[in-house]
């Protein structure tokens, strides 16, 4: 006879064959959760009324305006991807840094941060940035471990700085704000920036060769017009990012609505350029469509997992494994960070933040963590998932686009010190908690709880004489 206690190791460790036989993770989400359900009440363990909550959590994310974001950033994502900025930007920023050695690294990894601060897709920034600056740096003799390295790195700079869409569902998910989760992203965004290009900045000083300057013929027109050209693709870009951002920080919009003037925007910049056409329109629906779709039936699938995990006391369980660990808090946050970055090779982030995050949330609010970094760290640490096999989406891409000259060895090698940089940053996140809490909002200072109002008994009126407004 299965006891109580057993219910939520064996929901998990079924979810897990699920997952191993590679059956799609929605679908494996819900057939757990229907399966060890109906058991359940078999058992006795809950009754049937308490499943009757399932079709309101169901419609509560469905009428979920938060979500409405995620169509809302993927859309412009699509749309900016094939409007020619990226290619304003990187060509203009290259040549502006070409005569440094290691100067196109540089440009890919700035141009990076600002691809993925418009678009915050993986895709569009990889994509973009491989089919415009790997035939440039193969050509003038970049070695190609550094090049696909650091092209595919800097997409994924994408997934921490705003408007990430895994800051959106992670905030959903954590039941925090998505404007702290993008203030207090705003930190390991910069430091990530500066890593990548203090890691250049070492292979330029120790192994110039592998990272040679332009030659002279490349650069172009000095002066003027190279600066007119960097500012001309530059100055969308930073109007397109307060839409989307500063509306956001100022308290002038909501990430939805901040997500509908982004997508907005990125037409109109593609009519500007030239580039808006039906084929492009359609192409972009699609793409949001597919993305939107996949990632609603991932949250209902885990929805329908949760609800009967938590009826079979799984949080509780979850609780006391992770609430026990030594060493405290670090004890918890290293734990639970290297098991999201094996996980990560075996899960996308999606399923990683609708499946494990809810599970982790407890234990986290019982060590007084606050959740707003907790999820920052969470989202830092998932990048790796872009960048090492066997599902590192961002080598896919760039796999995709390059030309059959580059081996996948060398994209697969080259990836290895740029996830040591990631994972850097998340040591640096873990023991530097203000990198992420500086950038909140402090409020007043005041705990609400010590506040007592006092009101002197001689100025309440008796019941019978009148009282006055003025």
């Amino acid at each position: 006879m299965l006891s109580l206690e057993l219910m939520p190791p064996l929901m998990f460790g079924g979810l897990v064959v699920f997952l191993l036989i590679g059956f799609p993770v929605a679908f494996s989400l819900a057939a757990v959760g229907l399966f060890f359900g109906f058991l359940s009440i078999e058992l006795g363990f809950f009754t049937p009324a308490y499943l009757g909550n399932l079709p309101l959590r169901v419609f509560g994310i469905l009428s979920n305006e938060l979500l409405l974001a995620i169509p809302f950033f993927t859309l412009m994502g699509a749309i900016l991807e094939r409007c020619g900025l990226a290619e304003d930007l990187l060509e203009g920023t290259g040549q502006l840094f070409g005569k440094v050695p290691g100067g196109l690294a540089y440009a890919v990894i700035l141009v990076g941060a600002v691809l993925g601060a418009i678009t915050g897709t993986v895709a569009a920034s990889v994509i973009a940035m491989g089919m415009i600056s790997l035939p440039i740096m193969m050509r003038y003799g970049y070695d190609m471990r550094i090049a696909t390295g650091v092209i595919a790195a800097s997409g994924t700079i994408t997934q921490v700085i705003p408007p990430s869409l895994v800051l959106i569902v992670l905030g959903d998910q954590l039941g925090r704000s998505v404007g702290d989760m993008y203030a207090g992203a705003i930190g390991p965004s910069i430091l990530q920036v500066l890593l990548f290009m203090g890691f250049i900045a070492l292979v330029s000083i120790f192994q110039p060769k592998r990272v040679p300057p332009l030659p002279d013929e490349a650069l172009g027109p000095r002066g003027w017009p190279l600066i007119w050209r960097v500012v001309k693709g530059m100055v969308p870009c930073l109007v397109l990012i307060f839409l989307v951002l500063g509306t956001i920080f100022l308290g002038l919009a909501t990430p939805t609505e901040a997500g509908a003037m982004g997508a907005v925007g990125a037409v109109l910049l593609a009519a500007m350029n030239r580039r808006l056409t039906w084929t492009l329109i359609n192409q972009a629906m699609q793409n949001t469509m597919r993305l939107t779709a996949m990632v609603i039936f991932i949250l209902v699938g885990s929805t329908v997992f949760s609800l009967v995990f938590q009826g079979v006391d799984g949080g509780l369980w979850i609780e006391h494994l992770l609430s026990h660990l030594p060493g405290g808090q670090a004890g918890f946050l290293i734990f639970v960070n290297i098991f999201i970055f094996f996980l990560a090779f075996f899960l996308d982030f999606f399923e990683i933040v609708f499946i494990v995050v809810p599970l982790l949330v407890p234990a986290a609010a019982k060590l007084d963590i606050d959740l707003v970094w907790f999820g920052v760290l969470l989202c830092v640490n998932m990048q790796t998932s872009f960048m090492h096999p066997p599902f590192g989406f961002a080598l896919f891409y760039l796999r995709g686009i390059a030309p059959k000259t580059v081996l996948s060895r060398d994209i697969y090698m080259g990836a290895i010190p740029w996830v040591a940089l990631q994972l850097i940053l998340v040591a640096i996140v873990i023991f530097w908690p203000e990198s992420v809490t500086y950038w909140l909002d402090k409020g007043t200072g005041v705990d609400p709880n010590t506040v007592r109002i006092e009101i002197p008994m001689s100025d309440i009126p008796e019941n019978d004489a009148p009282v006055t407004f003025k």
